[in-house]
């Protein structure tokens, strides 16, 4: 056999490089991910399963929720049946409940023969991916609205975490249909979106991933947002004029926000691979709305440099910091981003430019003592990468005397001090003898 490289060799190297870190971030979290009727029977399903069949096998803790309205629509349709809305809920009287139950059925059976099928080779371990349902989801009657009783239209009451958490701890993707069981026995019809956004919030999920018609938020000027915070998203939510779905998907997201999933994604269910661009890709194909455990992250303030000092004092008199006076400080504040928990600096970062040089450095990264271990300091560097390539910039350095390992696993590579800007070469400490990490963002 040949050992001489092939022309797409390099191309697959690249590739590996790029997602390897991803592989690490993703690792037993347990993301939610919401496929619309319109997915489910859409072409490109197939592929959708194996591409969730692929985020199992390395190792996402995975838990499916399609929903059935179009499905259930065009059924009621051929029935004859017309469906009514009160409060922006179906009214689902007996027959109408009839029908969701033959509709959903039906479609069960559909999404797990696409996973048996898409589990042939889609997979990184050979095995077959396992696929369990169950009654995991309590639901309670909607109740009467607007004078209208929902008849078996119902709300989430309960998740049942340790029903599900046993499946996914067994290796299972556990997949829910827009179904609800009550205590003695009754099925209740549930909007597919708030059930996803219930279901994260109630076993603690990473993630929220809804895949659906729309390609995610757009903004005044119809160019779609990459990434916005739950608070940026609620301000849009107020100020633009949506279609009915896109404000009910913009609403699911708040919703699981709300709820304390730190991370929604929308992706459109038209673009192959949707699912694996957004979540293995820098940039991503969709809307990311974040909600991390802070309430604010933003551009410091001269008021901001107190929080800072106190917040690096304890890392600069580790070593693990350069120490900056206060009067360095307050010079360079514009330079650095924050983030605000209960009127506290839980977090801060900073990016440094040299002239026209097309690199910029990622300097004092510090995380409090209580917030660490969680996302904080990948949020802050994900907004520093962010700034940068705003800017310009086509790459990004960082130097450190502790935490090569930690730039390592985000996509940064060893360099040299000949790769750094003239500048930073003069400022060069060699007492420190830092580590050059180097990372490219194009």
């Amino acid at each position: 056999m040949s050992s001489a490289n092939t022309p797409d060799d390099g191309a697959v190297v690249a590739w590996l490089r790029q997602v390897s870190p991803y592989f690490r971030r993703h690792r037993n979290k347990t993301f939610v991910v919401y496929v619309d009727g319109g997915a489910v029977e859409g072409e490109g399903f197939t592929n959708l399963a194996r591409d969730l069949i692929l985020l199992a096998s390395v190792g996402v803790r995975l838990v499916v929720v399609f929903g059935a309205r179009l499905q259930i629509e065009q059924r009621l349709a051929t029935r004859g049946i017309t469906p009514r809305v009160a409060g922006g809920l179906r009214v689902t009287d007996a027959a109408t409940m009839a029908e969701v139950r033959e509709v959903v059925g039906a479609m069960r059976l559909t999404v797990e023969a696409a996973f048996s099928l898409g589990s042939r080779g889609a997979g990184l371990t050979g095995m077959r991916t396992a696929i369990a349902s169950g009654n995991y989801v309590t639901a309670r009657p909607a109740g009467i609205i607007e004078g209208v009783d929902l008849g078996f239209t119902g709300l989430v009451r309960n998740v049942d975490r340790a029903a599900i958490e046993a499946r996914l701890d067994a290796g299972e993707i556990v997949l829910l249909p827009p179904l609800g069981y009550s205590p003695t026995g009754e099925l209740f019809n549930l909007r597919a979106k708030d059930m996803a956004a219930a279901v994260a919030s109630g076993i603690a999920a990473s993630k929220l991933v809804v895949v659906s018609e729309a390609p995610g938020l757009s903004g005044a000027d119809g160019t779609l947002l990459r990434q916005v915070t739950a608070r940026q998203a609620r301000e849009f939510r107020d100020s633009q004029n949506f279609s009915d779905r896109e404000a009910e998907l913009l609403d699911c997201a708040l919703r699981a926000c709300q709820l304390g999933v730190e991370r929604v994604h929308l992706v459109s269910r038209h673009v192959d691979g949707a699912l694996l661009r957004e979540l293995f890709t820098r940039d991503g194909v969709g809307t990311l709305i974040s909600n991390a455990p802070f309430d604010q992250l933003r551009g410091a303030k001269a008021d901001d440099v107190g929080g800072i000092l106190e917040l690096v004092a304890p890392l600069e008199a580790a070593g693990l910091l350069v120490k900056r006076s206060r009067e360095k400080l307050e010079a360079e504040v514009d330079r650095f981003k924050v983030m605000i928990r209960e009127n506290t600096i839980v977090a801060c970062g900073a990016l440094y430019r040299y002239g026209d040089s097309d690199a910029g450095e990622i300097a004092c990264i510090a995380v409090h003592p209580d917030y660490r271990g969680g996302e904080f300091g990948d949020l802050l560097l994900d907004e520093l990468e962010r700034e940068a390539r705003d800017l310009g910039l086509e790459r990004v350095f960082a130097l450190t005397t502790q935490a090569t390992q930690w730039f390592g696993e985000r996509g940064y590579r060893a360099g040299a001090l000949e790769q750094l800007p003239v500048e930073k070469q003069r400022l060069y400490n060699f007492q420190r003898n830092s580590a050059v990490m180097l990372k490219s963002l194009r």
